[in-house]
């Protein structure tokens, strides 16, 4: 049995690479005419805006229906520094797309290089190489440039993907040091179902599954330091991913 489910798993996950594939190619002319746009901020909200049809479209050929709970946590006329957990791939497309707004995420520098993709890539994203530290911190300008704009920043403290056996990873500084050094508040997201969509441990392997996503409210990063907000985030994430 076990066996058929991973045969059945790896067949669905072609599936979604395959329409994933060629959505992405059908949608991919649209966004670019985000580049048009003289003001970049509205430019990047025409993209995400394009980008969210194109994700929901692709999420029902999948088998993957969704619901957003807390879009109220969003003020109107203020941007936030946006932190997700990170289960599985599904989670960038859907932390980016649904989020209310203009907004931009950070993103490996080398899936730039892939032909086509790369360039929309390039769009919805902040390019850092981890590796060096040059790289580092010119994104850390870009995603304080961001804010500056109006846009929301979309972060994951995790760093990677959780591959351990714990609800949460241990966070990492860098996203609590920008709201910190930007003065923004902090609105944490928890998302649900992606782990068993894709587990990391299945490797090529898709199941349909419900999917949500849960913002909760804003955290003040005023009168804090680093640390304390650090893990002030991280409990009360981990308090909303425990709830059934």
């Amino acid at each position: 049995m076990k066996t058929i489910k991973n045969i059945l798993g790896g067949i669905w996950a072609f599936w979604g690479l395959l329409t994933f594939t060629i959505t992405f190619l059908l949608f991919f002319g649209p966004t670019m005419l985000s580049y048009l746009f003289k003001n970049f901020a509205k430019g990047q909200k025409f993209y995400i805006d394009v980008s969210r049809i194109w994700i929901r479209i692709w999420l029902v050929i999948i088998a993957c229906p969704y619901r957003i709970f807390g879009n109220e946590n969003f003020k109107k006329d203020k941007n936030y520094v946006v932190v997700y957990n990170h289960n599985a791939f599904l989670d960038v497309p859907m932390s980016c797309v649904f989020l209310p707004g203009a907004n931009k995420t950070i993103a490996k520098d080398s899936f730039t290089k892939v032909p086509i993709f790369g360039w929309f890539y390039k769009r919805g994203g902040i390019m850092v190489d981890r590796k060096d530290e040059r790289s580092r911190v010119k994104s850390y300008e870009a995603m304080k440039d961001v804010l500056n704009q109006g846009m929301h920043m979309c972060l994951y403290p995790e760093g990677t993907r959780n591959r351990t056996d714990k609800p949460l990873k241990e966070f990492y500084d860098g996203a609590f040091k920008l709201a910190i050094d930007a003065k923004k508040e902090i609105i944490p997201c928890i998302i649900k179902g992606t782990t068993t969509a894709m587990p990391i441990r299945k490797g090529f392997f898709l199941k349909p599954t419900k999917l949500t996503m849960h913002y909760l409210p804003a955290i003040s990063s005023e009168n804090i330091d680093v640390k304390t907000l650090n893990a002030k985030v991280h409990a009360i994430m981990l308090e909303e991913f425990l709830k059934p």
